[in-house]
């Protein structure tokens, strides 16, 4: 049964219906209750209960008790059906028009019968269906990036809205496509789902300037229903592209003689950005080539504007550099060829060739050695050769028509292991002829390459108190050599920490680089831990790269807060003197403490320990200060001590009291007296505690002897009695000895000395002879008045009482 107090619920009218359902129960006439759970939306006239079946009631008696529904104001949402004892639903209820987001959410009305009167108790549970969907505020967010910006960049999104509650309410979000952006999800201390997109992949203008995203959120209901959001990304530019020519090498033929102002060639370059940055300029690099080549600074145009000679120089090459306003460029070459008449073609040969060199291998090192023969004869049959640019070899020749291909610079295996490389061979005739051949050459590894950590250092944090063997991180690093050479193992520098070698706190797992912490660090000793981690290859000889590690030491809550003011001794004692005249708001003196935890857990709050109504002092929450509230007056006591707890903001919190003395008194005799009287109490509480234990101690020992002396009669008495119960009741006789009848010691008629040792049987209790004690040998006689005597020092007392002043 559930039982919901709404807004509306809470007015005025419901406020009498309380009162007066008070007032009927205490008449006794409250006869019974009954719940019901309905969904919300059910449509005007749907079946909530049947009441008179549930309430046992007949139906005459609804008829004739004028049964009616009190809701105690004037909403009714449900209705009575008095022929058939069913209720049913009046009007369609909204649970969240009614409840809102509280939940769980009911109506309350009562079942009124007269004649005679009673009072019967319904509650109707509304329970929530998925009605709503998530809605946004707004159908579109709009974005401005910068295409530089660095992923894991966050972009706060709008939160959508649920008016249905539980597993009906928001429950997700997704967000399509997810080539640059991905969803991160967090509750904020209310409980609501809030979103962030954050960037996980690079932006490129050049690309993509426009991003359009679809944000969708989810509710958990049955059918599942979803609000969409429009997320519109304008990707900014940036000048980050450098020109690019469109080729690497441009080549023009021009016949000698040719009249100043002939075209050779265009030079083209594109820049991928826009505007100021997109804008290309051409200029020749080419030390000298000025007087006789120009070029078009906007267009690329090359011309002639020398003038040109065969036999001078055959051929041209021209180093053009292509810029744009962000300083980037790009450099082609512009190869121009001087024409001659020619018909043959050069034909090539190779001698000899290598077809692996080491990567380490000198400069200048062969690799091939080639013949080349033009059948041409004069200046047509002299022949250029050039091998295919930006690669690290170059064409020499040797001799009349041989050539040789060597290194010009060094290798790298890692940038490039293969080269195919062309050899083309140019004649000079006119039109001028060329033949080329293909050289595939593979460069060997060798150990020249370190191991590269992914970071030159790394960060890491670890609790304190942590466990030994907690893996903290794994560092990573990559060696761009090959097989052998790239096999990388870990191991840890050596190096100190407060004297105590860094091995002792941590060690690295030499196959896969991950960090493990060898024991439970603690804050308050060590705040962080530095060293170096070694990345070592298996070449040979091996080589090694370092990277500095530093760990931090995360703070948790494990020291109370200390006292450092007021400070209390066992051989004195600090008294504050709070003067009668004293204002509100009087600083007494102030608490101060300190905790060597740091952060939040370090931050120290003030409060009393005890407060009552008429509290003379507070304490400042923050600062420690201990302040009057009030007026001082007589009724106060002269002598005040105040307990101040002193807690900091850890989880859990930790916290210690210390006691301020405080006299309040307006002349320093006052205060020398009744800082005398604070120290004579504390010495009477002293003498009286040594005092009190002193006597638990003496009655201690006293109760334990006397208990031990109870115990040695008693056993002593049981054994008297187990002796005369063994004798089996055989008592020897007590002679009787008539009145004035008296032993002389010899002279009399009792010449002898008579011992008698009494003993009782196990009835003897309610005999007349009540106790008897056996002492030494004695001798009984009875003097001329009647009366026992024991005339010498050792005596026998016989007791004989009656049976009435028996105590058992």
């Amino acid at each position: 049964m559930f039982y919901v107090f709404t807004k509306k619920m809470l007015g005025k009218n419901r406020t009498r219906q309380v009162l007066l359902f008070l007032w009927i129960l205490s008449l006794g006439l409250v006869r019974g209750q009954v719940s019901y759970s309905i969904p919300e939306e059910m449509p005007k006239g749907s079946f909530v209960g049947n009441i008179a079946q549930d309430l046992g009631l007949d139906l005459k008696r609804l008829n004739t008790g004028k049964a009616r529904i009190y809701t105690g104001d004037d909403t009714e949402h449900i209705s009575l059906n008095k022929d058939r004892g069913v209720l049913s639903i009046k009007e369609r209820i909204d649970r969240e028009a009614l409840c809102e987001q509280t939940t769980p959410c009911a109506l309350h009305f009562q079942i009124m019968l007269e004649n005679p009167l009673e009072f019967y108790t319904v509650t109707v549970e509304v329970t929530d269906i998925n009605d709503n969907p998530p809605v946004f505020r707004q159908s579109e967010m709009k974005f401005e990036i910068n295409e530089l910006a660095q992923t894991g960049s966050r972009f706060v999104l709008e939160r959508a809205n649920d008016e249905d509650v539980g597993v009906n309410g928001l429950q997700s979000y997704t967000l399509n496509p997810t080539d640059h952006f991905v969803l991160q999800l967090y509750s904020d201390p209310e409980g609501n789902k809030n979103v962030e997109m954050v960037l996980q992949k690079s932006l490129d203008r050049e690309i993509n300037d426009n991003l359009s995203l679809m944000l969708t959120a989810l509710d958990g209901g049955e059918p599942q229903m979803s609000g969409t959001m429009q997320i519109q990304i304008t990707v900014l530019d940036a000048n980050d592209n450098a020109p690019v020519c469109s080729q690497s090498v441009y080549k023009a033929v021009v016949s000698e003689n040719s009249p100043p102002g002939t075209i050779l060639t265009t030079v083209s370059a594109s820049d991928a950005d826009q505007g100021l940055h997109g804008m290309v300029s051409y200029s020749i690099s080419t030390k000298g080539a000025n007087s006789m080549f120009d070029i078009d600074s906007r267009e690329g145009v090359v011309k002639l504007i020398g003038s040109i000679d065969y036999e001078k120089q055959k051929y041209y090459q021209l180093n053009i550099q292509a810029r744009d306003h962000g300083g980037h460029a790009d450099v082609c070459k512009v190869m121009i060829s001087v024409n001659d008449i020619n018909d043959n073609k050069p034909v090539i040969n190779i001698m000899s060739k290598s077809k692996e060199i080491s990567e380490d291998s000198e400069k200048e090192t062969a690799v091939a050695i080639l013949s080349v023969q033009d059948p041409d004869s004069g200046e047509n049959g002299k022949v250029q050769c050039f091998i295919n640019d930006n690669i690290p070899f170059s064409l020499k020749s040797t001799s009349s028509n041989f050539f040789s291909l060597v290194t010009d610079n060094e290798l790298d295996r890692e940038r490039q292991k293969d080269y195919n490389i062309t050899v083309t061979c140019t004649d000079e005739g006119v039109p001028s002829l060329s033949n080329s051949v293909t050289l595939s050459l593979h460069i060997s590894d060798v150990n020249d390459n370190a191991p590269v950590f992914e970071k030159g250092s790394y960060e890491a944090s670890i609790l304190e108190n942590n466990s030994p063997g907690l893996s903290i991180f794994a560092i990573r690093a990559q060696d761009a050599d090959w097989n052998q050479n790239a096999r990388i193992s870990y191991m840890l520098e050596e190096s100190t920490i407060n004297g105590v070698s860094v091995s002792a706190y941590v060690s690295v797992n030499a196959d896969n680089g991950v960090i493990n912490a060898l024991r439970s660090f603690d804050y308050e000793q060590i705040k962080d831990v530095q060293f170096y981690v070694k990345a070592q290859d298996g070449g040979s000889p091996p080589r090694s790269s370092n990277a500095s590690v530093r760990i931090i030491i995360q703070d948790q809550n494990d020291n109370a807060p200390q006292m450092l003011y007021p400070v209390h001794t066992g051989s004195s004692l600090v008294a504050e003197m709070v003067p009668r005249s004293a204002d509100v708001g009087y600083l007494v003196t102030k608490v101060v403490a300190v905790d060597v935890d740091s952060g939040q857990n370090a931050w120290l709050s003030y409060k009393l320990q005890k407060t009552t109504e008429r509290a003379l002092f507070e304490v400042g929450a923050q600062n420690g200060e201990i302040r009057t509230i009030r007026q001082i007056n007589d009724k106060d006591a002269v002598k005040q001590k105040i307990s101040v707890v002193v807690e900091d903001n850890g989880q859990p919190p930790r916290s210690a009291t210390v006691n301020v003395n405080v006299i309040v008194a307006d002349s320093f005799p006052d205060v020398l007296s009744e800082f005398s009287d604070f120290t004579h109490d504390k010495e009477y509480n002293d003498n009286l505690t040594f005092y009190l234990v002193l006597a638990l101690a003496v009655v201690s020992f006293l109760f334990i002897v006397s208990i031990i002396a109870i115990f040695s009669v008693k056993c002593y008495r049981w054994r008297r009695e187990r002796m005369c119960y063994k004798s089996n009741g055989h008592l020897p006789v007590i002679p009787y000895y008539p009145p004035l009848y008296a032993d002389a010691g010899g002279t009399g008629t009792l010449q002898h000395v008579y011992n008698y040792e009494v003993c009782r049987t196990t009835d003897s209790r309610k005999s007349d002879l009540k106790n008897m004690r056996p002492c030494s040998q004695s001798i009984i006689s009875l003097n001329t008045t009647g009366t026992l005597t024991l005339p010498h020092a050792h005596r026998e007392k016989l007791i004989i009482e009656d049976s009435d002043d028996q105590v058992s």
